[in-house]
């Protein structure tokens, strides 16, 4: 078995006095969609930071495509393939859509196929070609998810973390959200996807992990998962 894309080993994560994080471990295949679910509070927003270089790790061991990445900066780590879309979207509210998907691509030089990935963010996302010059602040909710998705796309990444995606939407747009991330995987791109929504989640995951309190309580596929009856009784109100 190749290695994995992602390979967390024992990280921690401390707020003052507070440990979020306790020796979380976790593993990515390239291509796969791995789901981490939980309570709110659970740590899951703070582990996906933690791996992005959003935030600096107590200890811990942070491996992407084989190189130790838990001391590099953050636009060093989009430079290697990593992207991240977090919760409450974190677009430029006060600049255009197109703008927004420059900013995606910044660190590229490639600029034909940037153009090429600015079309695909289009035929995933119809409505954004049509909002191109409006300013992102003027958008509704599902719009600026939608960007901030195809944002971090411009930046062709190997790895899309994803914190929350469907926070909030319609349910006609959350089902495009989803339907776009698996159409994201299949093309090659591997997710870590942190999810309120954890049915859908378990349903899109190949692999899955819950996180209680800072720590994994529970791994497995995501069909295992959605099938156990505690993350059943804990998840899906059941």
């Amino acid at each position: 078995m190749s290695d994995p894309i992602l390979r967390v080993t024992d990280l921690r994560v401390r707020y003052g006095p507070v440990e979020a994080l306790r020796g979380v471990s976790l593993e990515v295949a390239d291509g796969q969609v791995v789901a981490l679910v939980g309570s709110n509070g659970a740590g899951k927003t703070t582990a996906l930071r933690a791996i992005s270089r959003m935030l600096r790790p107590a200890s811990g061991l942070v491996a992407f495509r084989g190189e130790d990445i838990t001391r590099l900066a953050p636009y060093e780590v989009v430079a290697r393939g990593l992207a991240h879309a977090p919760e409450g979207r974190g677009i430029f509210l006060n600049l255009t859509v197109r703008e927004n998907l420059v900013l995606g691509a910044y660190l590229r030089k490639d600029l034909a196929a940037v153009d090429e990935d600015r079309e695909r963010a289009f035929g995933f996302f119809p409505i954004l070609k049509e909002r191109l010059r409006q300013v992102a602040g003027t958008l509704s909710g599902g719009e600026q998810q939608m960007l901030a998705v195809a944002r971090a796309l411009m930046s062709r990444p190997k790895l899309l973390l994803l914190d929350e995606p469907s926070l909030g939407l319609a349910p006609q747009v959350v089902e495009r959200i989803f339907q776009v991330l698996k159409e994201i995987s299949r093309a090659g791109t591997a997710i870590l996807l942190v999810e309120q929504n954890a049915q859908k989640a378990l349903q899109l995951a190949a692999r899955a992990y819950v996180l209680e309190t800072g720590e994994i309580a529970m791994r497995g596929t995501g069909a295992e998962l959605l099938a156990s009856p505690e993350v059943r009784r804990a998840y899906l109100g059941e």
